[in-house]
């Protein structure tokens, strides 16, 4: 008796010591965030005091306008031949617009904030999820659920308390682009989509405004500058959009194979940060005209020469028919056949009765009813995690392995014969989100299996609809 009482003071404390320890990671959290918000305000509150003759006194006392403290901050990089006071001088002078505040974005704004860009706009309408954590370097736990613009620019106020950083928590649409990217003197594309970067390339050749365009996916990345200096825009390059399944975006498709490594966007980041630090301080040569090309498998960069200006191009051409109402007006979705949103893509490709709910799929598993279930997602999202007895044939190799469908479903008769004396045995498909499972189960009825059905939304929807305890990815 003795000993069950001691087990069972022992489990009182320690559920009482892992609610002490959260209450205290959830204070510790909003302590953070406080800090940064109050931070944020009293730089804010010392720009609006600092008198109109500080820069006039530096100029006279010093020969240029950087204050002592900015000559202490940025000294490593007045040190810099090539920079020196004018590079910085003109960093402090100029203003950016970085578009996304996801795995590109977080390592741009980062170091546009320490480097002294006088002013640092950042437009993401999104909000921190853990699963953004382990790349997007800007954002941290107090943040999660929150905005992610309120999170980077707490984060680069942190970092340089004496540069302005403005929010815009929205998406860039064509109704608010003009007047949100007409404030600032170059842009950062550093989001995930097709429609985004035809839309701000647009937007900005309307605008007259340097654009730095990076983007990484699978295992390569790019960068370029478009519209500087007579140089091409992405339209020049790209008259004519992709087809969806070469822009697929990074949710769905992850970097790297099995999911967005930290490093790789972060490369392709920081690259886009230097670009935008040249164009702004008036030093180097800006990629324009020019591609680079990082090979993140055999860590190779190659800088590759680009087409200038096309004459034909509808928006910066000789005969450009590009006009601000026209822009206003366009759909970009349509023209790119992809989503603005980044929302999951969503099929529906078949009837109601091939498909079952979670739910009823949960049903026929309590109740014992037999049947194949076979999971389409790559192997290496299956080793992920999976649901227990389903069998892992991926989409690309279903019709080569009906053999192995049709042997499964062999020994499930058996199995239910054998039970209960009946054939009945059905196939389910299950994938990530439901999409993959609605082709398979296309594919299956021409192949014969006329009883497969789809798990409507997939793995995602069991772990919202039956078992919470369930990850998602």
């Amino acid at each position: 008796m003795e000993s069950n009482g001691g087990v069972d003071e022992s489990s009182q404390l320690l559920m009482e010591l892992q609610s002490l320890k959260d209450s205290k990671r959830e204070i510790e959290a909003r302590i953070s965030v406080i800090e940064a918000q109050l931070l944020r305000i009293q730089a804010k509150q010392q720009s609006n005091l600092k008198p109109s003759s500080d820069c006039s006194n530096a100029i006279s006392e010093f020969g240029h306008d950087l204050t002592p403290d900015m000559i202490y901050r940025y000294s490593r990089q007045l040190l810099l031949p090539s920079f020196g006071v004018q590079g910085q001088s003109n960093l402090l002078k100029s203003s950016i617009l970085v578009i996304g505040a996801g795995g590109l974005g977080s390592p741009a704004l980062l170091y546009l904030a320490a480097c002294g860009v006088g002013r640092l706009g950042v437009v993401d309408h999104d909000v921190v999820e853990l699963n953004n954590l382990h790349r997007q370097i800007i954002h941290g736990e107090a943040y999660i659920g929150r905005s992610k613009v309120e999170s980077a620019a707490a984060a680069c106020c942190l970092i340089n308390s004496s540069i302005e950083v403005v929010e815009h928590k929205e998406a860039l649409r064509t109704s608010n682009a003009l007047e949100i990217v007409s404030k600032y003197d170059i842009v950062i594309d550093a989001t995930d989509n097709a429609p985004s970067r035809y839309l701000i390339s647009d937007c900005c050749v309307l605008l007259g405004k340097p654009l730095v365009s990076g983007a990484a996916l699978g295992l390569e990345g790019q960068l370029a500058v478009y519209n500087y200096n007579g140089g091409p825009c992405y339209r020049c390059l790209f008259p004519t959009p992709p087809p969806t399944s070469a822009c697929q975006r990074c949710s769905d498709s992850g970097v790297l194979g099995v999911g967005k490594l930290t490093f790789f966007p972060g490369v392709i980041g920081c690259l886009q940060a230097l670009e935008a630090i040249k164009l702004a301080s008036l030093v180097g040569e800006p990629l324009s005209g020019r591609m680079l090309l990082f090979d993140a498998l055999s860590a190779r960069i190659r800088i590759v020469k680009i087409r200038g200006r096309s004459s034909q191009c509808e928006a910066c051409g000789e005969h450009a028919t590009l006009t601000r109402q026209q822009f206003q007006q366009f759909d970009y979705e349509s023209f790119t056949h992809s989503p603005l949103s980044a929302s999951p893509l969503k099929l529906k490709l078949l009837t109601s009765d091939s498909r079952i709910s979670s739910k009823e799929y949960n049903d026929l598993i309590k109740t014992g009813s037999p049947h194949v279930l076979i999971d389409v997602r790559p192997s290496h999202h299956y080793r992920i995690i999976s649901l227990p007895k389903s069998i892992n044939i991926p989409l690309a190799s279903l019709e080569s392995r009906s053999s192995e469908i049709s042997s499964q479903l062999k020994t499930a008769h058996e199995s239910n014969e054998t039970a209960n004396g009946s054939d009945d045995v059905g196939i389910y498909v299950v994938c990530r989100r439901g999409n993959d499972s609605q082709r398979a189960v296309q594919l299956l009825h021409k192949m014969g299996f006329t009883s497969a059905k789809d798990v409507v939304g997939g793995l995602e929807s069991w772990s919202r609809d039956v078992d919470h305890r369930f990850p998602t990815y």
